[in-house]
């Protein structure tokens, strides 16, 4: 395999692994230092600080994803630039007495893509009915009480962020296989956005919520992308007005008012 030497022309590979390595050394100490802050109590304006910086390395995180977005544009002879990665292809599925073809046959593949989400929501449900799923739920609502009880906080947030990319490199590989294309423009930060939005406006508390949101998100963009051009500002108004009045998001509400 042959490199593209115009990568290195845009890119200073070793002021580049520097800053990687020096930020994630950072984040990594922010959160330890922002963990004992919260444990022996220090004073209102030190943890208001903390938290502040704290949010800047989340920008940090997405900075990180920008800089592999435009490693994938450039490195042209790897990922194949704009183009994307191309030369692949769906396979048949072969049982010996049954033979699936994925290729050709878009409702077998519809069919078999609804039978990989249906396990891979299985195997969420799962994890969270679990000891494990349970202990991450005591961390979500309380941190501070579920250190107290002994429980390792940072191991936990790193088997739940390893089981996310699980999911997501999943889904990934299911979406790359819809058109036998894999397009660089899915590592830019809009994406992480989109992903975002859906889950706040379905309801991050709730299982089905970010589904839920999934489905609206992709609703209103279809609608309103045939309207104007400038559908994301109405979709960024209605995501403030449910982070500010139903912070919940949809499934939340609709809960609320079943139980009401």
């Amino acid at each position: 395999m042959q490199i593209d030497r115009r990568l290195f022309t845009h890119f200073d590979w070793t002021l580049l692994g520097i800053v990687l390595l020096i930020a994630s050394i950072g984040i990594l100490n922010l959160y330890s230092a922002a963990a004992k802050i919260e444990t022996v109590g220090a004073p209102l304006y030190l943890k208001q600080i903390f938290w502040l910086v704290i949010g800047l390395a989340a920008m940090v995180t997405i900075a990180f994803g920008q800089v592999f977005y435009y490693i994938a544009f450039q490195w042209s002879s790897l990922t194949g630039g704009d183009d994307g990665l191309r030369g692949f292809a769906r396979q048949p599925l072969d049982f010996e007495l049954l033979q699936i073809d994925l290729l050709h046959n878009e409702v077998s593949f519809y069919y078999f893509v609804l039978v990989c989400f249906a396990a891979v929501v299985t195997i969420m449900a799962f994890i969270l009915r679990s000891p494990f799923g349970r202990t991450m739920i005591a961390i979500r609502e309380n941190e501070r009480r579920a250190r107290f009880l002994g429980i390792p906080i940072e191991l936990h947030i790193w088997i739940a962020f390893t089981l996310s990319c699980f999911f997501m490199a999943f889904a990934g590989a299911l979406y790359a296989l819809i058109n036998n294309f894999a397009d660089p423009r899915m590592l830019h930060y809009t994406l992480s956005g989109d992903f975002v939005i859906m889950a706040v406006m379905g309801g991050m508390r709730a299982f089905w919520g970010p589904l839920l949101g999934a489905v609206i998100f992709v609703v209103l963009q279809d609608y309103i992308s045939s309207v104007t051009v400038n559908w994301m500002s109405f979709i960024g108004i209605l995501i403030v007005f449910i982070v500010l009045f139903f912070p919940r998001g949809v499934l939340g509400l609709l809960r609320q008012r079943r139980a009401a």
